[in-house]
């Protein structure tokens, strides 16, 4: 078949040099070509494999997206995430705020690490506990461990202050050790032993107790540069030694004021006269009365002696005490 057009041509066409109605229809059928009765249609979009694999594709992606958000809910609740932080991490505006126990297993870096009022701070280690101070070198300056055997300090000077902040109670460095407390009390069974001079103003025992200076195997000194005072106010006073006991004074007196003054095992010398007095190695005869009465004599190197009490002195500068001393 033959498609045809037809064309109205209105009277104002017809102008000369217009095509004639019947000049417009020969030229359209003689320049019309014949056409399919069945034209052809090209599908447009993906089919087959390709359409399968990009469903495959995006339900693969759909199914990682779904895990990731459930990975990431059960983190946050496990983790228990707020607002303020995580789990036993709080975020504060005076810093982090931990509560519960928190262990740490690299460095930490902090200003400042206190507890809360209600409890105390409490630092835990297996083998031990390490506290370094630094300069602005990073040069180590001071170190305190606290181990299971010691308690050591690494510093120039260490000091125990008062509660207050203001007394020094104990202090030790390279030269001296200072203990500034009002009572210095040992209660060690074996005292303070103290292996060169002691320098102190006053030495005294607890109430009831007695005070003993002893020196073993050596010698003790006591000196004092406007005297020594011993003084008992309750008790005896008892200076024992094993070989002499020295009293000195260069340019002064010793003075020994009690109402009772006993020299002990003193050695008993000889008087040669004309009495019944004999020397202290004869035995005095059963006729003559026994002596009671006896004088203190000295001689010249200071020993003193005892002698038979007569009218006059007895006390003889040739005693045979006063040769063989």
């Amino acid at each position: 078949q033959m498609h045809e057009k037809w064309i109205i041509i209105s009277e104002e066409d017809r102008r000369p040099g217009a095509m004639t109605r019947e000049q417009y229809i020969l030229a359209t059928q003689q320049n019309s070509l014949p056409r399919t009765e069945h034209p052809q249609f090209y599908p447009v979009g993906i089919y087959g494999w390709r359409k399968r694999c990009l469903y495959f594709f995006v339900l693969l992606l759909l199914v990682t997206m779904i895990v990731n958000l459930a990975m990431t809910i059960w983190i946050l609740k496990v983790m228990n995430f707020t607002v303020d932080g995580m789990g036993n991490l709080r975020v504060t505006k005076k810093g982090i705020r931990l509560e519960g126990i928190s262990e740490f297993l690299l460095p930490l870096y902090v200003k400042e690490i206190h507890s809360r009022k209600d409890s105390p701070l409490v630092l835990q280690s297996d083998r031990n506990v390490t506290v370094n101070a630094r300069n602005h070198m990073g040069q180590l300056t001071g170190q305190l461990t606290v181990g299971a055997d010691a308690v050591e300090a690494q510093c120039k000077r260490f000091e125990v202050r008062a509660s207050d902040g203001g007394k020094v109670l104990f202090s030790a460095d390279e030269d001296e050790i200072v203990i500034g407390a009002d009572r210095l009390k040992v209660t060690g069974t074996e005292g303070a032993v103290f292996g060169h001079s002691v320098e102190t103003p006053h030495i005294r025992a607890e109430p009831s107790q007695d005070l003993k200076l002893e020196s073993p195997t050596r010698s003790l000194v006591m000196e004092a540069p406007r005297g020594v005072q011993v003084n008992a106010a309750a008790g005896d006073l008892k200076a024992t030694c094993r070989k002499e006991l020295h009293l000195q004074s260069t340019e002064g007196e010793i003075f020994l004021n009690a109402d009772t003054i006993r020299l002990g095992n003193l050695p008993m010398g000889s008087f040669s006269s004309s009495s019944s007095f004999s020397s202290s190695s004869s035995s005095p005869s059963s006729s003559a009365p026994r002596q009671t009465i006896y004088e203190l004599c000295a001689c010249p190197n200071g020993k003193l002696y005892l002698s038979p009490a007569g009218a006059g002195s007895t006390c003889q500068s040739s005693s045979n005490i006063c040769l063989w001393s």
